[in-house]
């Protein structure tokens, strides 16, 4: 019987870990006030004509999609600096950052992402 509790307690613990978001989500109001830092990176996760249709400002691109996106993060983005992340909708950028997080990287992702962005008529 103690070996059964100790194994669900075990199971348990690994699931709630491995669940936990290593990054924090920010709506439009908090995303543009952590953006007017100019220290903080602005990074679009989008496929490079996704990013020609219009992005935000100061923005580079990287394509979360594409096989070596972590290789190209890992070249182009400082790990001493918050990388505030974005997408179409939010959910590449939630992998994003999921992905950039586990290599050090603080990072914070828009809810929502553009669309939501553009939405709340916020420059582009």
């Amino acid at each position: 019987m103690k070996k059964i509790i100790a194994y669900l307690l075990a199971v348990l613990g690994l699931t709630s870990a491995c669940g936990q978001k290593n990054y924090q989500d920010a709506d439009v109001e908090a995303f543009a006030a952590l953006i007017a830092d100019s220290s903080v990176v602005v990074l679009d996760v989008r496929t490079a004509e996704e990013f020609g249709e219009g992005h935000i400002q100061r923005a580079m691109n990287i394509d979360v999609k594409k096989d070596d996106f972590l290789q190209q993060a890992k070249a182009s983005l400082p790990t001493d600096r918050t990388i505030a992340v974005y997408c179409r909708g939010g959910r590449r950028s939630a992998k994003a950052c999921g992905m950039l997080s586990a290599e050090g990287y603080k990072c914070v992702n828009l809810e929502g992402g553009i669309t939501e962005w553009i939405k709340r008529k916020m420059p582009l």
